[in-house]
């Protein structure tokens, strides 16, 4: 086993893994491929594995990991398996039938008996939280998902659920890294007049989820901003942040991967960092990552060389 960090999710008492394997991306792979992707996760220590029913359309992904992974009983119970619902095409869908339906295709798709953790993918404007509480309702009572949670959403968008749906809600996947961090930054400018980065997008994320036990997912860790492509090693556009990376790599013994992570993992709220490469070597440095303890003044270099301002 791999010496990845462990915390809880949520208020769950369940003992995870910091690093989450996302798997959206294994829909270009080969059965072979997938299976040392996620084998290598395994062996490093990884407990939760990230789906969606979106992923690769259609839930292909979760077939094609289901296929090339033939997990034993034993190894089932020792993992988490998560999936999420909403997307639809072009539109989102927080309906009962819609919730009921999509997680049975996902339970099809993943040849499981059960999802771990239920996520609502993206926020639907639509939403009626009668029709998700029925919906939550019906899959605990069947034993078709033990925990549920939400992403992308905010902290009103949470609590409006929360006036009906009882279970609670242990996690919310939100998009965080060095470079896309007005999760943290936010606060740390608040009451700075004329500053962009003193302007909240988010409602307060970030203290909500520690107030109220949810654990936060860190999705897209190592990506400049939506999709744009990686800062790690982009010395054209991150030049200052390479060089603090690389030289606290060179410190504690990891790669800039690690420490990427670690800028995440070192944060007080317990932030799980969601890997999404097809790449095991990957997998590996952020694991080595997770458990390195940066001090105070290493994470605010890293969040100042990324372009952030400590007032």
């Amino acid at each position: 086993m791999g010496s990845v960090k462990t915390q809880q999710l949520g208020r769950t008492g369940l003992e995870v893994s910091s690093i989450v394997l996302g798997l959206m991306r294994i829909d270009s792979l080969d059965d072979a491929a997938i299976d040392a992707l996620v084998r290598t996760a395994l062996d490093e220590g990884v407990t939760v594995l990230d789906h969606a029913d979106v992923y690769g359309g259609d839930h292909l992904c979760e077939r094609r990991f289901a296929e090339a992974v033939k997990l034993t009983p034993s190894e089932r119970e020792r993992v988490v398996i998560q999936s999420k619902c909403g997307i639809r095409d072009g539109f989102f869908d927080f309906s009962t039938d819609h919730i009921l339906s999509a997680v049975d295709a996902s339970l099809a798709a993943l040849q499981t008996d059960h999802l771990d953790v239920l996520l609502l993918h993206r926020p639907d404007a639509l939403v009626e939280p009668e029709e998700v509480a029925a919906a939550f309702d019906q899959l605990e009572a069947a034993g078709k998902v033990r925990h549920f949670g939400v992403s992308n959403h905010t902290p009103y968008q949470q609590e409006l659920l929360k006036t009906v749906v009882r279970q609670p809600l242990v996690a919310n996947q939100v998009q965080l890294s060095l470079t896309h961090s007005s999760l943290v930054s936010t606060g740390v400018a608040s009451n700075m007049e004329d500053l962009e980065q003193s302007v909240h997008r988010d409602g307060g994320m970030l203290d909500h989820a520690r107030l109220h036990g949810t654990t936060l997912q860190a999705w897209s860790p190592f990506q400049g901003g939506f999709f744009t492509g990686v800062f790690l090693g982009d010395r054209d556009k991150y030049a200052e942040l390479n060089d603090v990376l690389e030289e606290l790599a060179d410190a504690h013994g990891v790669t800039p991967t690690g420490i990427a992570t670690a800028w995440i993992t070192r944060h007080p709220a317990d932030i799980q960092v969601v890997v999404g490469t097809t790449k095991p070597e990957r997998v590996r440095e952020a694991v080595a990552g997770s458990d390195v303890r940066l001090s105070r003044q290493e994470w605010y270099r890293l969040f100042t060389a990324a372009g952030s301002l400590v007032p």
